[in-house]
């Protein structure tokens, strides 16, 4: 991925005339995966289905602290956002699976960094003391 968002420059001063603005199409391209990823479950959830396919009863004991209702609108919103498939099994009483795309796949190695940085700074992260 090679895009330019002035952010490469932090290190150097900003002279008057310049506009340190970032391009707006890259800014909106940002915008909208924040907002497909966005949210207190979402990012939970696709790394609770990064290993294949899950029933919907199985997905919400996985997820401490989720209610049926957060977990069904959440599943709704990355199915709209392509970003999870749902399967009806074929079997009685009905269920529900659920599995991430090819373009949630593509998040792995985003998902391996965010892990990676947790690691690094997590423990000092956790230690800072909390501003009330």
């Amino acid at each position: 991925m090679d895009f330019e968002t002035s952010m490469e420059n932090l290190t150097t001063a900003c002279e008057e005339d310049c506009d340190c603005s970032p391009d707006p199409a890259v800014l909106a391209d940002f915008k909208q995966a924040i907002h497909a990823l966005g949210g207190k479950w979402k990012l939970e959830i696709l790394f609770a289905l990064m290993n294949g396919a899950v029933r919907f009863g199985a997905l919400r004991r996985s997820i401490g602290g989720i209610t049926q209702h957060m977990l069904t609108t959440q599943l709704r919103e990355l199915q709209r956002d392509g970003l999870v498939s749902r399967t009806v099994l074929a079997s009685r009483p009905l269920q529900i699976a659920y599995e991430l795309t090819d373009a949630a796949y593509g998040l792995l190695p985003a998902f391996k960094e965010i892990l990676s940085w947790s690691r690094l700074y997590g423990d000092a992260r956790l230690a800072a003391p909390q501003e009330a």
